[in-house]
Parts: C-alpha cells; structure tokens; sequence
C-alpha cells in the first residue's frame, strides 16, 4: 500500500489544524494505516510558534499532543503529488486553497464533507470565544477524522473493531 499523505488547513495554524494533525495521527497509528498528517495556515501569522496554550490543554485532556510548528501553506502544498488530501477548515480558507491552486482541485475539500448534516459547514474557529470552543473543535475532529481515515486508505479499517451489544 502506498503511503497516504493529507494535510489539515486553518487560518493561523496554531488551533484547528494542528488539532487535526494530532487527532488524524492517532487514528493512523491506532489502525495501523499507512497515513502521513501535517497541517499548516493560509495566513503567516505564527510562523514558527507552537498550537495555542488553549487548544494544548483541550487536547491533552483527550491524550493528544500537539508537537507541530506554525508554518504557512504554500503552492506546492497544494499539487496532489504533495498531498493525497488538502482538508480546509472552514469556507474561507477553503476558497483561499482553491485560489492558490489555480481553481477547483478535487484533492482540496471542506473537513465537514466528512460529518454528517448535524455538524456545522465549518469547523468555528475557536481563537476568540471560550475554552468550550476548543473541545467542540476535537469533538469534529474525533467524528471525521476515522471517516477520512478510511476514505483514504481505502479499506474498511474499523471491520471488527466494536461489538453490538447483545
């Protein structure tokens, strides 16, 4: 099987997307799937810096650890060489990835294309409200992210995981 590679994009890359790097590897590594995560920001505002003391906290009380850097998308981010998967956080940076990709690319999608109607069409960006804000995020992320995971690797990775009760 080939490696799978996708990438989580956020306005700042400080909250949503690393979030999503450290929810979507876990999965990977719990099933064993071939899958590398990176994330990074449409904007370059925390180059560098590491995820928002907040967002840390929220996730490390669900047992992920948020070791990425705040880094900027680029261009090549953006070729399907690069990445199998390019998932936008929200409409505006999703706009913003298909601008930078020269129109539509089928590889740049909307995280929410893999939640159901009961979710929002973007993943609120937690920045600026409350600390509730954060765990919403990774409850989003928890909900699509085996969903991508299998969309991926085209197996059906999850098959006797859980048992119904009797």
């Amino acid at each position: 099987m080939n490696t799978k590679r996708v990438l989580f994009v956020c306005m700042g890359n400080i909250c949503r997307s690393p979030a999503g790097e450290a929810v979507m590897q876990r999965f990977a590594t719990e099933f064993g799937a071939d899958v590398e995560v990176d994330s990074a920001g449409t904007h370059g505002y925390h180059v560098g810096e590491p995820a928002d003391e907040r967002m840390q906290a929220a996730a490390e009380a669900r047992g992920y650890e948020l070791t990425s850097r705040g880094r900027k998308v680029t261009e090549s981010d953006l070729d399907p060489s690069r990445f199998d998967l390019v998932l936008a956080m929200d409409t505006e940076n999703h706009t913003i990835l298909q601008d930078m990709a020269g129109g539509v690319q089928t590889h740049v999608r909307m995280f929410s294309d893999y939640l159901d109607d009961t979710w929002p069409t973007d993943v609120p960006d937690p920045y600026y409200g409350e600390d509730d804000g954060f765990t919403k995020v990774l409850d989003m992320l928890e909900e699509g992210c085996p969903i991508i995971l299998q969309t991926l690797t085209g197996e059906d990775i999850f098959a006797g995981e859980f048992e119904e009760d009797q």
